[in-house]
């Protein structure tokens, strides 16, 4: 199949979300979890499961409102708070208490401070810049081009804006941005860029003399099928997960789903298609 045929719907496709996505970053904006901001957490262990949505609604009225209420896989509710004073968590309690006498127990209570989650956000950032960095270096230096090593990256730099889009939309619904959200974003980046280097050790092998979008054409075709039925068994797993997975692992597994989808996408029809640009446009130049 001519896939190269239809490089600028691809590159449209992928703008549109893009854009989409850059637009809810701009005017929405994130939900930002108390890993970033600093807060308190409290966990409480339910005896009684008739009262848990009671228990809920409750932390929902008081005074002191909770910024999100997670419920995990060992009956446990996560209440995440701006910061508490001493005396704010025991009104807390207290008013739990009142309504819900013997129905449940604090079992953890702890606090991040901003400047914790300052560092967290530094962290991250140098932890992409690097990664990208050493990325673009290895694959340049393996495929003896720097061009290959660029436009993995830009690759990435698509699923990256594809997996921000969706946390600032998803974040209306009750998503937050926390330090799941970076481990999920890392883990789609190294697949992603795992599945890029395949079809481009394919386009290597099959390069030498030939038509650029003839041998992209043939490595696409040529590894379409593996790609596809390994990311098939992770998106099936991902899919179970989301659907019966707790609420602490029910966004952390959707945004994995997001960047498996958009990983497999970016290889053949991203990083391929800049690839092939841009030797049409340097064999171009040279004439």
């Amino acid at each position: 199949m001519k896939w190269m045929k239809y490089k600028w719907v691809y590159f449209l496709f992928s703008g549109l979300f893009i854009v989409v996505g850059i637009y809810s970053t701009v005017t929405l904006g994130f939900k930002i979890g108390v890993d970033f901001t600093g807060g308190a957490v409290i966990s409480y262990q339910i005896k009684d499961q008739s009262k848990k949505e009671q228990i809920k609604t409750t932390l929902l009225e008081g005074k002191e409102k909770p910024r999100s209420v997670q419920e995990t896989n060992n009956n446990l509710l996560v209440a995440k708070f701006a910061e508490l004073t001493t005396e704010q968590r025991n009104e807390i309690n207290t008013f739990l208490k009142e309504k819900n006498e013997g129905a449940f127990e604090e079992v953890k209570f702890e606090t991040v401070g901003p400047s914790m989650g300052r560092e967290l956000i530094i962290k991250t950032v140098i932890a992409l810049v690097v990664s990208s960095s050493l990325i673009l270096l290895w694959i340049a230096i393996q495929f003896k081009s720097v061009k290959f090593g660029v436009s993995a990256v830009l690759a990435m730099l698509h699923d990256t804006l594809i997996l921000l889009g969706s946390a600032s939309i998803l974040g209306r619904f009750g998503m937050e941005v926390d330090y799941l959200f970076v481990t999920a974003m890392l883990t789609i980046l190294s697949f992603s860029v795992h599945d890029t280097i395949v079809v481009y050790d394919r386009i290597r092998e099959m390069g030498r003399g030939g038509d650029s979008e003839s041998v992209a054409d043939t490595a696409i075709s040529g590894t379409m099928r593996r790609s596809i039925n390994n990311s098939l068994t992770i998106i099936i797993m991902l899919v179970a997960l989301v659907a019966l997975g707790g609420e602490s692992t029910k966004w952390f597994a959707t945004i994995l789903l997001i960047g498996t989808i958009s990983g497999t996408y970016s290889s053949p029809f991203v990083a391929v298609h800049i690839l092939v640009t841009w030797e049409k446009l340097l064999a171009r130049h040279k004439k």
